[in-house]
């Protein structure tokens, strides 16, 4: 896989785009820059990785809209060193952008062809250190909790328990919430250990949130 100075240019091009959509946070935008999205789509669709589309990744998946992913990331409110546990991992791109702003990533896929392909770029070809699982995004992480943000990154019909319990009293969950095909995002605050206060920002379109592996 190559990552030209055209391929750079274009990242260029889509980081002002994302800046006049509202991003503010300039480590977002910079992760950006570092992490190649072609590298995560097939040859074909080469030329328009770089623009703000979703795309087909196989097993009835996506790749979000860059602009999704830099709003979620950015919802988050990131510090260096915070372990952060991504529910969905499909083509790795967020993972990858997690990774570049210096968090510790545990992130779950329940498509094992989607897993094995993620897998493969996030940690052999672009060198990046997430610990990628095969398995059930609603059973989270409990070996690794607790987190400092949760991200869900497919809509989900309501927020499961478990992982409200694996985040840190503190923590931020970010969750696109809705059993339809569009969901509200939202941002949930762990106030304590039975307190929570939930913001929203939003209507978006996710894949469902689904049990078990496949």
């Amino acid at each position: 896989m190559q990552d030209t100075f055209k391929h750079k240019g274009l990242r260029k091009l889509l980081i002002e785009e994302l800046r006049l959509k509202g991003i503010k946070d300039e480590r977002v935008l910079d992760a950006f820059f570092e992490v190649p999205r072609h590298f995560f789509l097939d040859l074909a669709f080469e030329k328009q990785a770089y623009s703000n589309t979703a795309f087909q990744i196989g097993a009835g998946q996506t790749i979000s809209h860059p602009f999704t992913v830099a709003f979620q990331t950015e919802l988050l409110k990131l510090n260096k060193g915070e372990k952060v546990l991504e529910i969905g991992t499909g083509s790795g791109f967020q993972t990858s952008i997690l990774c570049t702003m210096g968090v510790k990533v545990f992130s779950i896929e329940r498509q094992r062809e989607l897993f094995i392909k993620a897998k493969k770029i996030v940690a052999e070809v672009l060198k990046l250190n997430a610990k990628l699982f095969y398995g059930d995004g609603y059973k989270g992480r409990v070996v690794d909790a607790p987190f400092d943000k949760i991200l869900v990154t497919c809509g989900a019909p309501y927020v499961p328990e478990t992982l409200l319990e694996q985040l840190k009293v503190g923590g931020i969950l970010v969750i696109p919430l809705g059993d339809g095909d569009v969901q509200a995002m939202k941002r949930i605050t762990k106030i304590s250990a039975t307190e929570y206060q939930t913001e929203d920002f939003g209507d978006f379109s996710f894949v469902p949130m689904l049990e078990n592996t496949k």
